[in-house]
């Protein structure tokens, strides 16, 4: 039984005192233990996130580290780093990413086998643009991120590694795929996982929804059979919302 994975992407949210009031928030909730909760601050907030948590089921993840453990590598941080901190999770691949800073599939990949050589979970984020959907390519382009992104890996490491499925033109526009598209888009991810890694992994494997989930529709979506969370942006800002998004 896949345990359901909510995580909040703060993405460039909050300074270091508007974070420590919303985690304090966040402490004090009653979340549901069946779920695993997860919030990924900016990495100047990391710190913070691990101290005021600590006596708290909820996980902290990073939004991005680099491929390398050390070295000349300005403004960069390592998965060594994050490990040291007791960061459990790392989202890598997400569209800001690729799109903004340039980051190519072999950037990626390097960095799943960065981040899963120090024992650390990646949260690989992959999908489509609106032209892409339109023109029926959306499963061509996501399974070319999949074996770019996933090449060279074991069959037995998906056990630790989460896949997002974010349609680009869903993410902080308002617009959400239907239950029924992600859904689709999920299974197609999990059958590819297990055509190329084999069914052990496939069953193994977290898949989440993510482009505008709010507390009105993650239930809906999380009650889809291969989706088994969902990566939240502007939702996980406030306390409640981030509640009822865990308390589905």
């Amino acid at each position: 039984m896949r345990k359901p994975i909510i995580a909040g992407n703060w993405k460039m949210n909050k300074t270091y005192s508007e974070a420590k009031e919303l985690l304090k928030e966040i402490a004090a909730l009653e979340l549901n233990s069946e779920v695993e909760a997860v919030v990924c601050p900016p990495f100047t907030n990391l710190a913070l996130a691990k101290e005021l948590l600590k006596d708290t089921n909820v996980e902290v993840g990073a939004q991005n580290a680099y491929f390398e453990n050390s070295g000349a590598f300005t403004g960069e941080v390592s998965p060594v780093f994050l490990k040291d901190l007791g960061i459990k999770y790392v989202i890598l691949g997400h569209s800001e990413r690729r799109e903004y800073f340039g980051e190519t599939d072999e950037d990626i990949n390097k960095k799943i086998k960065a981040v899963l050589s120090q024992g650390l979970v990646p949260i690989l984020c992959v999908g489509e643009t609106l032209e892409e959907r339109e023109a029926e390519k959306a499963q061509e382009k996501v399974e070319t991120q999949l074996k770019a992104d996933f090449e060279g890996l074991d069959a037995s490491q998906f056990e630790n590694i989460v896949i997002a499925y974010e349609p680009i033109w869903a993410i902080g526009t308002g617009k959400t795929a239907s239950a029924e598209d992600a859904e689709e888009m999920c299974a197609f991810i999990r059958q590819h996982v297990e055509n190329t890694f084999g069914k052990d992994a496939a069953e193994k494997v977290r898949i989440q929804y993510g482009g505008s989930v709010k507390p009105n529709n993650v239930k809906e979506i999380m009650s889809k059979e291969n989706i088994d969370g969902a990566l939240v942006g502007g939702a996980s800002l406030e306390a409640n919302s981030y509640s009822e998004l865990v308390n589905f």
